[in-house]
């Protein structure tokens, strides 16, 4: 099975890229890369890293994108950059059947939908990343971004497909589906959660729990939650921020605390590392692009090569658990149903 990453996507690429997909290779033998990217570059970094040549292959690539161009443009105009390149692969080879990239998320998001192509029946694909949690277990967000503005029908997709993608990666084979909204009660929400709790709600094969405040995401008590991409992308980055401005300060306290809070902060160091480890979302990889009809998964902008490495072995799993088909069949399925009731 061979992975097609976009080498050059990302502020860290190169080498943070090349590095994460060597790791990659080193932690599952059963792996194959497709870095897509300036060959000379690919090959400078890996002249200094030891690694299976058998299973990884080079497409150069010399055009990048860019967070400053237009995605609909790069993607249809940029025709020898590694993202282009890359899903022009994807497409073309039967055995290619993930993809990873850190770059522009927007034309991420638009080669995705314009070369691999939605699956037939989804309203709208979306971003889900998987999120760490205080129980250990992780919780899919879905969607994160990539729909600003959604109906219900769209939201009962977003679950569908989000349940099969949290099947794959977290194991649950009944996931528990939460709805986001600024109360748990039943009549909380704006119109179209009061829409989407319905839908959800009345379809059978999910295990809906009711709604969800964003104070409770990152409980564990709940596998997916089901939002718009509008309230999911600021809830992520919520989230993000606050873990982010907590760390500072925990640092900053004890660094500028005197002896007692650096002997404190000594003495707790293997907790908080402990916690961080915990809490690191760059664990699971990146966010999945549910929906379309092969694997594409968005990593951070900024990764690093661990990030890389999870990102590649989560698209791995995910062709390995079939899951753009288990949705192609659960939304089909929704269909048929809704066809028999009316």
């Amino acid at each position: 099975m061979k992975i097609v990453v976009d080498a050059m996507g990302g502020d860290l690429a190169p080498l943070e890229v090349v590095l994460g997909a060597v790791d990659a290779l080193e932690k599952d033998k059963e792996v194959c890369v497709v870095l897509v990217g300036d060959e000379d570059k690919i090959k400078s970094i890996l002249a200094t890293e030891k690694y299976d040549e058998k299973r990884l292959e080079i497409v150069d690539a010399k055009d990048v994108i860019t967070n400053d161009d237009s995605p609909t443009m790069a993607i249809k105009t940029k025709k020898e950059s590694s993202l282009v390149k890359a899903f022009d692969y994807l497409c073309a080879n039967d055995d290619a059947e993930g993809f990873v990239s850190a770059g522009s998320t927007g034309a991420v998001l638009v080669g995705a939908f314009m070369k691999v192509g939605r699956i037939k029946g989804v309203s709208r694909p979306a971003l889900a990343p998987i999120l760490p949690t205080a129980k250990g277990n992780g919780v899919v967000l879905c969607d994160c971004g990539a729909n600003v503005d959604c109906k219900a029908v769209n939201l009962l997709h977003f679950a569908l497909m989000g349940k099969a993608y949290a099947t794959a990666m977290l194991g649950v084979e009944n996931p528990r589906v939460a709805l986001l909204s600024n109360g748990v009660e039943d009549h909380k929400g704006n119109e179209l959660c009061h829409e989407a709790f319905e839908l959800l709600k009345a379809e059978k094969s999910l295990n809906f729990v009711g709604n969800c405040e964003a104070r409770d995401i990152l409980t564990g008590d709940y596998d997916l939650i089901v939002c718009d991409g509008f309230n999911g992308n600021i809830a992520l980055k919520s989230a993000e921020g606050a873990a982010t401005t907590i760390i500072g300060e925990l640092k900053k306290g004890i660094m500028g605390g005197g002896l007692r809070a650096k002997i404190g902060g000594l003495l707790l160091k293997p907790t908080l590392k402990g916690v961080m480890k915990r809490m690191d979302y760059n664990a699971h990889g990146g966010a999945c692009f549910l929906g379309v009809n092969k694997v594409v998964v968005k990593s951070h902008g900024a990764s690093k090569k661990k990030s890389i490495c999870a990102s590649i072995l989560q698209a791995k799993s995910l062709a390995v658990h079939k899951t753009p088909e288990n949705i192609r069949q659960a939304i089909s399925s929704q269909k048929e149903n809704e066809a028999v009731s009316e």
